[in-house]
C-alpha cells in the first residue's frame, strides 16, 4: 500500500534525524518557538472560499512538478495571491520535500503554515513546531485509533492545531468523534492513488457545523473550486495547480470562483 510505504519511510527518517537531534533537544526548541497562529481563525468560513497553497515540488502519482528553488518566495506569491494557508510538504523519499523548507517558508510568510507529512510519531510533531508550524495533518488511514487519538491530543498540547485527513464515511466518523475542528476530505486514495472528485460532496453533510470543511485534490481549474464551493467546502487545499502555473494569477482566480 502507497500510504503504509509512505508512512514507514517518513517515520524512518525521523528515527534517522534524531540520531543527531534526540527528542529532548527539538522538544526545548518547540517549547521555545512563539505561540502557534490561531489557523482556526484564519480558515474560518467566509462568503468566498478560502485556499491552503501548497509548495510541493512531487508526488507519487504525477512525479516531478516543479523545482522550487526558493520555498520561501513561493509562499510569499501564495501569500500575495490571497492564500489564508500555507502547506508545506517536507516528506523527502517522493516528495522532495525537507524541513529546511519548512522553517524557510515559516520565516517569511504571517500566515498560519501546515506541516503536509506522513506523520506517526510524536517526534515529528515536535519537529513541526520546533520548525514553526502551526498545523500538522494526522490522516486516518494511516494511523492506529489511539496512535491518532494521542497525536492529536498532543498537538493540542503544544498548541498547534490538527488537520484531521479523511478519505470515507467510517474515517470522517472517527475525526468527528475526536473532535476535529479541521476535517479534510482527500479526493485521492492514498493507497490506491484513485482520484474520486465526487467523494466530498457525498460526505459533507456528515461533517457538523461546528468544524472547517476542508476539500483536497484534484484541483486543476476554477471549475473544479467552484465544484467543492457549491458541495460545501469552507477550505480548499491546492498544490499542482500554483506550482506549476503563475501563483498569483492562478490563486487570484481560484477565489473568484463560485
Amino acid at each position: 500500500m502507497v500510504l503504509a510505504d509512505l508512512t514507514a519511510g517518513a517515520v524512518a527518517d525521523a528515527e534517522r534525524r534524531s540520531l543527531s537531534r534526540p527528542i529532548e533537544v527539538v522538544e526545548r526548541e518547540a517549547l521555545a518557538r512563539p505561540a502557534a497562529k490561531d489557523a482556526l481563525a484564519f480558515l474560518a468560513p467566509a462568503e468566498r472560499v478560502k485556499i491552503i497553497a501548497e509548495v510541493k515540488r512531487a508526488s507519487p502519482s504525477r512525479g516531478a512538478l516543479a523545482e522550487i528553488p526558493d520555498p520561501a518566495h513561493q509562499a510569499s506569491l501564495y501569500e500575495q495571491g490571497g492564500a489564508s494557508a500555507i502547506s508545506v510538504l517536507t516528506e523527502e523519499r517522493r516528495f522532495g520535500g525537507s524541513l529546511a523548507d519548512l522553517e524557510a517558508v515559516t520565516a517569511r510568510v504571517s500566515l498560519p503554515v501546515l506541516r503536509k507529512d506522513f506523520i506517526a510519531t510524536r517526534y515529528q510533531v515536535l519537529e513541526a513546531r520546533a520548525a514553526g508550524a502551526d498545523l500538522v495533518l494526522l490522516i486516518v488511514a494511516g494511523l492506529e485509533p489511539e496512535v491518532l487519538r494521542d497525536l492529536y491530543a498532543f498537538t493540542l498540547e503544544l498548541g498547534m492545531t490538527p488537520l484531521v485527513e479523511t478519505h470515507s464515511a467510517e474515517e470522517l466518523d472517527v475525526a468527528i468523534d475526536l473532535g476535529a475542528a479541521l476535517i479534510g476530505v482527500n479526493a485521492r486514495d492514498l493507497k490506491t492513488l484513485e482520484l474520486d472528485r465526487d467523494l466530498f460532496g457525498r460526505l459533507v453533510d456528515r461533517i457538523p457545523d461546528t468544524a472547517i470543511k476542508i476539500a483536497e485534490s484534484a484541483v486543476l481549474t476554477p471549475a473544479d473550486v467552484a465544484h467543492y464551493r457549491s458541495a460545501g467546502a469552507d477550505v480548499v487545499l491546492i498544490g499542482e495547480a500554483l506550482v506549476t502555473g503563475d501563483p498569483v494569477a492562478t490563486l487570484e482566480s481560484f477565489l473568484e470562483a463560485k
